[in-house]
């Protein structure tokens, strides 16, 4: 049986401070994960949070990337099997939706879609930026495209401005959306 690789790629949003709760899930449930950051997440990592970066590499077994390599550069990551994209924030959800991929974790999610890639997606962000007419715009175009975007009663739930429940966030839902591992 040949284990199938997950790109866990985090926005920086406070569910981000505890990625070890999905890979854990995730390995448990048979993959193995690969860690990619946003540029924002990426900094929160490694300036925020004393050897975050390191215990995440340690976890997975693969370096934790934030941003495109060079075109000389060997890829140091498996090819993804499928990708999670949590949490994914207000901002990276319109980006994703209009094609930009001015990011490393932008550009493999985009990508992904044209590679016709298992994609489950679990959003982080408040009711005020739900309420903004380009977010309900971009999730429908991300769903058009088959993506897997858990917002509502099947996933995450907005809440009010800097009133999010940690705890509440559900990791386990988005392992559970994933394609069987094996």
């Amino acid at each position: 049986m040949t284990t199938r690789t997950l790109y866990l790629i985090s926005c920086a949003a406070p569910p981000a401070r505890r990625l070890e709760i999905p890979i854990r899930a995730a390995q448990e449930a048979g993959w193995d994960v690969c860690t990619i950051l946003t540029p924002s997440a990426y900094r929160w990592a490694s300036e925020d949070a004393e050897g975050e970066v390191e215990a995440l590499e340690a976890l997975t077994g693969h370096p934790v990337r934030h941003q495109y390599k060079l075109p000389s550069q060997d890829d140091v990551l498996p090819a993804p099997d499928a990708l999670l994209v949590a949490p994914l924030t207000a901002n990276t959800v319109n980006k994703w939706a209009a094609g930009i991929s001015d990011t490393l974790a932008l550009g493999l999610i985009t990508e992904g879609i044209g590679l016709h890639l298992p994609i489950v997606a679990l959003p982080h962000w408040n009711d005020a930026q739900h309420a903004h007419p380009a977010v309900a715009r971009s999730v429908e175009i991300l769903r058009d495209a088959g993506v897997t975007v858990l917002l509502g009663d099947e996933g995450f739930v907005p809440h009010r401005p800097r009133h999010g429940d940690l705890d509440a966030y559900p990791w386990q839902t988005a392992i559970d959306a994933l394609p069987p591992a094996a």
